[in-house]
């Protein structure tokens, strides 16, 4: 048995399900039919609209468009001097106009920067899905977008405010515009949505979270469908400052399109991203009466804990697998049969490290024979609560245009992250079936799956 496994078992992980049986999750590749997708409600769930702002483009086709010819959106920050900074290079989102996605173009205005990435990138999921508001039961339909972080715009200016001007200066709005649930509120108000609404604030791991449990509550039978992913703005003094000190972020200032660097011998830590990406997700027979277009099914989702360290991941992979694993069998699918993986591999020499482990715990030896894996943060910078919405998109798209995206940047691989990496170049495949993850400070672990729909 593999010295990790046993070392898992040893430290007391080995659990026994309902029926008594040893539970298979921290044995090997994932086998199908042995968590709860044996007993889940049947209703099966869809993609049907898609948005998304990112340092590659302000919608999902030229983000796409970047990510298939391998371009790098990241560059010297311009939205404020970053001479102070050890970090001067992010993956900012260019040329945005908020107005034109609120009802009101003036509530933009009232509005944290993520909360203006969140809204529009749900209008382009809701306009894409085609899905008329007046012809559906809006208690039906929920709203899940999230952000790691929340509004840390609004959080520093207006400390700078109270510390110049004082404490009645300060706006009214503050904490409605700065708190991490008001996208999920806001959304709610532009589309008169009033399903289920909340959010769920894992850091990196955030808009899998949101999207795993929208997922969930579709298939339970409490919704129809959900606006869900997350949205980040922290491009911020106070977002380099925090990082930076940590020692997180690159340094490779003067070649910022070569800075982020997964998998690579020479990666220095991760470059910061912008954006939001949010799905529009449904159930399948109410897609079906409608006739709406249909990207893809979401067929599993897994989640765990690490239980480790404040901000490094377990170094065994251990955590990581199992939600991998647990996102293989909710959606019945055997190891071997899934082609890509969309990791989230963010540049760093712990994690990419302790993810490619996680990976040949939970796929055996088919994840150095048959499965593509890349990280698209190489073009995109990370970015943070929104990661996981954009890479599940670009999974989607990998499954709808047979394309899996490359990892830039991959000049000299980490021979301890030996896994096919898709270096430099965009891959055609015929991809069925794609897994994306996302990982939190925290260890908090959440992997999507999707499939080709038939």
């Amino acid at each position: 048995m593999n010295a990790v496994w046993s070392s898992a078992h040893a430290a007391g992980r080995e659990t026994k399900g309902s029926d008594g049986r040893r539970d298979d999750c921290l044995r090997g590749p994932a086998r199908a039919g042995r968590f709860a997708g044996e007993t889940m409600n049947e209703r099966r769930v869809v993609i049907t609209g898609i948005g998304c702002l990112s340092p590659l483009g302000n919608d999902l086709s030229s983000t796409w468009e970047g990510m298939k010819a391998g371009r790098s959106g990241i560059a010297r920050i311009t939205q404020l001097d970053p001479e102070p900074f050890d970090c001067k290079i992010a993956g900012e989102v260019k040329n945005f106009e908020p107005d034109g996605y609120f009802n009101v173009p003036k509530d933009s205005r009232r509005a944290d920067r993520y909360v203006q990435f969140a809204v529009a990138a749900s209008k382009m999921a809701m306009t894409d899905s085609g899905l008329d508001v007046s012809t559906i039961d809006a208690r039906r339909f929920g709203v899940m977008v999230g952000s790691g972080i929340g509004g840390l715009a609004t959080l520093e200016n207006e400390h700078t405010t109270y510390m110049t001007r004082g404490p009645k200066r300060v706006s009214p709005f503050t904490i409605p515009m700065m708190i991490s649930n008001i996208a999920s509120g806001i959304i709610s108000m532009e589309y008169g949505l009033k399903g289920p609404n909340m959010v769920i604030v894992t850091a990196c791991a955030t808009s899998n979270h949101n999207i795993g449990e929208a997922w969930r509550i579709i298939k339970f039978g409490d919704a129809d469908g959900f606006l869900c992913g997350g949205a980040e703005a922290t491009i911020l003094p106070m977002g380099l400052c925090g990082f930076g000190n940590m020692k997180a972020l690159s340094t490779r200032n003067d070649e910022p399109e070569r800075a982020s660097r997964p998998f690579d011998k020479n990666r220095d830590g991760f470059v910061m991203g912008e954006g939001a990406g949010v799905l529009m997700l449904e159930e399948l027979e109410h897609a079906k009466k409608r006739g709406a277009k249909i990207y893809a099914e979401l067929i599993g989702y897994g989640v765990s804990a690490d239980a480790y360290h404040l901000s490094a991941p377990s170094p065994d992979g251990s955590g990581p697998a199992y939600a991998i694993q647990m996102a293989l069998n909710h959606g019945k699918k055997n190891a071997n049969e899934v082609n890509y993986l969309n990791a989230h591999a963010t540049s760093t020499g712990l994690g990419d490290i302790a993810e490619t482990k996680a990976i040949k715990l939970a796929f055996g030896d088919h994840a150095k024979k048959g499965l593509m894996v890349s990280s698209t943060k190489s073009m995109t910078g990370h970015m943070l609560g929104a990661a996981g919405g954009i890479e599940l998109i670009a999974s989607v798209m990998a499954i709808k245009d047979s394309i899996v995206p490359p990892t830039i940047n991959l000049e000299d691989q980490d021979p301890e992250c030996d896994l096919d990496c898709v270096p430099n170049v965009a891959r055609e495949a015929d991809v069925k079936v794609a897994l994306s993850n996302s990982f939190g400070f925290g260890g908090h672990n959440a992997s999507v799956l999707v499939s080709r729909f038939e």
